[in-house]
């Protein structure tokens, strides 16, 4: 290692110390951020209004001092780093990429007000934009990374709440882009531009507070990392429980318990019949069912067979490489052009009507791809060293794969089907054009109770495979287009809630199976 990377290093270290001070500094702006999305989600989410009072403050004012408070804190941080009154160890210059940001930002903010507000033509408004946004990005490449950081984030945050405080842009505030048929209501954006303004103050904090340099760096990707997974993960926790809220109560209602084993639960158990006023999906799930069961039928030996192919026998190549373009393509292929091709290939050669196998084979195709490419990763993953102790023990190459290298990597593929699987179990639109018919059905398809056996190829036949059939996917839309969530909302979110448990079940069992082969491989 060289003496001037040594230096570097002992001059930015990625653990540092620092005084109470600046931790208190950098810590208000995260924390301010956390109140802008606490407040701002539940704003966005109706649950709140601008005119709310939260802890006897109104909410305007909160999402009107977070980001004043936010960006003062992560100015006077700065400003102490550069004249010395905080100790930091900032390095010369805060890079390009953040050059690049305010930069871009500059020249967004000072074009949309010099046109929009101002009126201005591209000719006035566009030279201003890009003068703004270079001078912006020119000023934080040749300033330190201390100011580079702080004072276009805290500028940005102050500039922010000022705009709220003065009432420039409030509840009843509204702007209608020239040239665009959409409105932005101050309702909306009030809570969205709080909540960005206090995000770009808390990454400037996460850097401040390991005093800059190549630790601030690190912590600022961490902050940006961290709150990215965390809103994914709010993200998902948010519809589940919203689907939950308005499905739940209508899917369990009547419910009923008898002597024994007797059970019933009209919604799952029933099927759709106006007369005997039964509102149930039972013939959607079983649908489903044995959708699934037909693809995995025919996508997983086939996948996992040419995996083991590709990955042991065949040798790397142009084939293997026109094979790795093709899997990777089918699998992006959009799901609806699978439907289109099935339409137009299977259902002319399978009685001329929408069917049930049509609709396997094509979700079957759909999920090959994808137990293709897991498989192979997975049987790729397993050390060479279990293949070799195995030959040196004069095991045959096939006699490995089948008892080493397969039950090796059997946690991936177990993985990669059960995703594949959750994928194809809420499919619409190769079951909406191949497989249904009616979404309202009464009687669910007797696949076991319908195989007849004839006396002329193909001597055995099964009238409800090549028959149409529902699924959960289609039964939602069924319910939305027929106008029945309009009539009944409980029945297309009950609907919809089942369609999510289902599939939540799929990855459930996908987890719990891969944490089975694990332990049974560690034992």
């Amino acid at each position: 290692m060289s003496e001037r990377t040594l230096r570097h290093q002992s001059q930015n270290p990625l653990n540092v110390d620092h005084s109470a001070t600046l931790a208190g500094l950098s810590a208000v702006p995260v924390v301010a951020f956390l109140g802008a999305i606490i407040v701002g989600s539940l704003t966005l989410a109706g649950q709140l209004s601008l005119e709310s009072m939260v802890l006897g403050i109104g909410v305007d004012t909160v999402l009107t001092m977070l980001p004043v408070l936010a960006g003062g804190c992560v100015v006077v941080a700065g400003v102490g780093s550069r004249y010395g009154i905080i100790e930091t160890t900032p390095d010369r210059s805060a890079g390009a990429g953040v050059a690049f940001g305010f930069g871009f930002v500059a020249f967004s903010g000072i074009g949309l007000t010099a046109s929009q507000t101002f009126g201005l033509g591209r000719f006035l408004w566009a030279p201003l934009a890009l003068l703004a946004g270079v001078g912006v990005a020119a000023a934080i490449l040749l300033g330190r990374e201390d100011l580079g950081v702080t004072i276009p984030a805290g500028l940005l945050s102050i500039v922010v709440g000022a705009l709220f405080l003065l009432d420039v842009v409030n509840a009843a505030w509204s702007w209608q882009p020239a040239g665009f048929g959409v409105t932005f209501n101050g309702t909306v954006f009030v809570p969205v531009l709080a909540i960005v303004a206090c995000f770009v103050a808390a990454w400037a904090g996460a850097n401040t507070f390991q005093g800059f340099g190549a630790a601030g760096r690190q912590a600022g990707a961490f902050f940006l990392i961290g709150t990215n997974a965390a809103l994914i993960l709010l993200l998902l926790l948010l519809l589940i429980a919203f689907i939950v809220i308005n499905g739940l109560p209508y899917a369990v209602d009547g419910i009923e318990f008898g002597p024994g084993l007797h059970f019933h639960w009209p919604f799952v158990m029933d099927g759709y019949n106006v007369i005997l006023d039964q509102k149930g999906i039972y013939p959607a799930i079983i649908g489903t069912f044995w959708l699934v069961i037909g693809a995995v039928l025919l996508a997983v030996p086939i996948g996992v067979g040419a995996a083991v192919f590709l990955t042991e026998y065949a040798e790397a190549g142009r084939f293997t490489s026109v094979i790795d373009i093709a899997t990777n393509g089918l699998w992006s292929t959009p799901s609806v052009v699978f439907g289109l091709f099935g339409y137009a290939f299977l259902v002319p050669r399978l009685g001329n009507n929408t069917s049930l196998l049509a609709g396997m084979i094509v979700l079957g195709f759909m999920l090959l791809p994808l137990v293709l490419i897991t498989s192979r990763e997975a049987i790729k993953s397993v050390p060479d060293e279990y293949r070799d102790a195995s030959a040196a023990l004069g095991v045959s190459k096939w006699e490995t794969i089948k008892d080493v290298t397969i039950p090796s990597a059997m946690p991936g593929i177990v993985t990669g089907v059960i995703i594949g699987i959750g994928r194809i179990a809420g499919e619409t639109a190769p079951i909406l054009i191949v497989t249904a018919d009616n979404p309202q059905r009464s009687s669910a398809p007797a696949v076991m109770g319908s195989f007849e056996f004839t006396a002329s190829p193909p001597f055995i036949v099964n009238e409800a495979l090549l028959s149409g059939s529902s699924a959960l996917p289609y039964q939602l839309y069924g319910a939305i287009t027929t106008g029945v969530v309009g009539n009944d909302p409980g029945y297309g979110w009950a609907t919809a809630f089942v369609l999510l448990l289902v599939v939540l079940s799929f990855y459930v069992v996908g987890i719990t199976t891969r944490m089975y082969f694990r332990k049974k491989l560690q034992a």
